[in-house]
């Protein structure tokens, strides 16, 4: 059996809005709402879906960038959603996160020698002997040259800027990289780079990836199972053959629709959605995508459906696939949000 590294139940990450004369928040901004999935060892899931639903902030919170209102998040056989930070700190190097820009995720006063290796002084995890060889090492294998080591990040070209973030995640000998959009700044063809080398440090080293992405064809490329997430919800998930070959959603039909087909004889029928993205600050009753769903039933508007297993391991939370329950959308109070 594969090994499960990080298994995510229920995840919420809410932010408060304003509060009350005592200090007690009011409203929130529901970034991310009950999202749940699993990661094997040396596998990547792909999350995907529209500007503003979540996908960041679910991964930042899967890392305790921010802390989580509710859920748990088991990485490694401990739930670290709860965790102190002194022993959170000893995990920090076995999940690193790659940013969606290079340049601003990288400090102009540092040499790339310094900016790779400042977590592995931190954290120990070489002798002072043998540092700068390790990092000309890890920059080699992430396609850097050794006399790169003195140069600053302004020297660089946006694609050899988002390879010194890879060597400096890479430095650490992470088990899980969360990569928050790592190539939507680059030009195609260094785009085809930087997949081409996450794959291949996936392969030699058994890292596993959060791949968060805009792009659907690059999650197509790079991802074993994907997860499609709207207004803070997990709305589909499964392997990505199902995703793409039986999308069950009509969120994830829509999106599939909107991918350009380099055939000019295929003709592709795009499926617009009408209306607006609802504010997650005050997101609607029942099925949060009914107010745009060309297919809402009555049931949409009051019932919130179940992430249901269709089989095979491929979820959705839909009422035209069996996805109802029984509870009324509620307004619960987090203290800890």
């Amino acid at each position: 059996m594969s090994e499960v590294i990080l298994r995510v139940e229920h995840l919420k990450k809410y932010f408060p809005l304003n509060t009350n004369a005592f200090g007690k928040p009011q409203r929130f901004l529901k970034a991310v709402d009950d999202v749940s999935f699993t990661l094997e060892r040396g596998k990547t899931v792909g999350i995907v879906g529209e500007s503003g639903c979540g996908k960041t902030t679910m991964g930042r919170t899967i890392l305790r960038l921010y802390p989580a209102t509710e859920g748990t998040i088991n990485f490694c056989g401990e739930d670290i959603a709860a965790m102190k930070a002194s022993k959170l700190r000893k995990l920090r190097p076995q999940m690193q996160i790659i940013f969606q820009d290079p340049y601003s995720s990288l400090s102009p006063r540092l040499p790339v020698g310094e900016l790779i290796g400042e977590g592995v002084k931190e954290h120990r995890l070489v002798p002072k002997s043998e540092y700068k060889d390790y990092i000309i090492g890890i920059m080699k294998q992430c396609g850097l040259q050794d006399y790169y080591y003195s140069r600053y990040p302004h020297e660089f070209s946006g694609g050899q800027r988002q390879r010194i973030c890879i060597a400096r995640a890479l430095a650490l000998h992470p088990k899980m990289i969360v990569c928050d959009e790592p190539v939507s700044a680059l030009d195609v063809s260094i785009q085809a780079q930087i997949i081409n080398l996450l794959r291949d440090l996936q392969r030699q080293e058994g890292i596993s990836y959060i791949f968060i992405s805009h792009d659907l064809s690059v999650v197509e490329h790079i991802s074993d199972e994907i997860g499609v997430m709207y207004l803070g919800s997990m709305v589909e998930y499964g392997s990505k053959r199902d995703i793409f070959d039986r999308p069950l959603h009509p969120y994830t039909e829509a999106l599939l629709s909107a991918v350009p087909i380099p055939d000019p004889d295929v003709v592709n029928k795009h499926i617009i959605l009408s209306g607006d993205i609802p504010s997650p600050a005050d997101p609607p009753k029942g099925c949060k995508f009914h107010t745009r769903c060309s297919r809402c039933m009555d049931i949409c508007k009051e019932i919130v459906p179940e992430f249901t297993d269709c089989g095979g391991g491929h979820f959705v939370a839909c009422h035209l696939h069996g996805g109802g329950n029984n509870n009324i959308s509620e307004e619960p109070e987090y203290a800890n949000a």
